[in-house]
């Protein structure tokens, strides 16, 4: 028999999953509307670990570069030194929650590791293969 608090329990893990899900859905809605999709992981797990070398130093960049292979671990920017907060929403309920960061973060890191911005295929499959780390 489940109690009372462990019904909370459950709840409150499944009401942010339901919550980022919801966020996750309105970005690719957005993404569809400019003609992407339909959204696939696999393929944003191809792009994760697409290495793309760096017009201006030579070196092979990807997003594992600095996010590393297991999203639910810390990650290392390569070039600051900083700590990343794992990316996968399983351990990290601050990810995926807000269409602005998503939109940032989106921005930023493609143009650093990419060279250019991700279009919105791209950036759905990504979506889709994070959503699920």
């Amino acid at each position: 028999m489940i109690t009372r608090i462990g019904m909370i329990a459950v709840v409150s893990l499944i009401v942010p999953l339901v919550s980022l899900a919801a966020v996750v859905d309105e970005q690719q809605a957005t993404y569809r509307a400019s003609g992407a999709g339909p959204f696939n992981a696999k393929i944003g797990e191809q792009l994760w670990q697409q290495d793309v070398v760096n017009a201006k130093d030579g070196r092979p960049r990807s997003c594992t570069t600095c996010h590393g292979l297991d999203l639910r671990s810390m990650g290392k920017h390569t070039k600051t030194g900083k700590a990343i907060k794992p990316l996968s929403p399983a351990v990290n309920a601050e990810r995926l929650s807000s269409a602005k960061n998503i939109r940032k973060w989106f921005k930023r890191n493609c143009k650093w590791t990419w060279g250019r911005e991700c279009t919105p295929q791209e950036k759905g499959d990504l979506l889709s293969f994070i959503q699920q780390q």
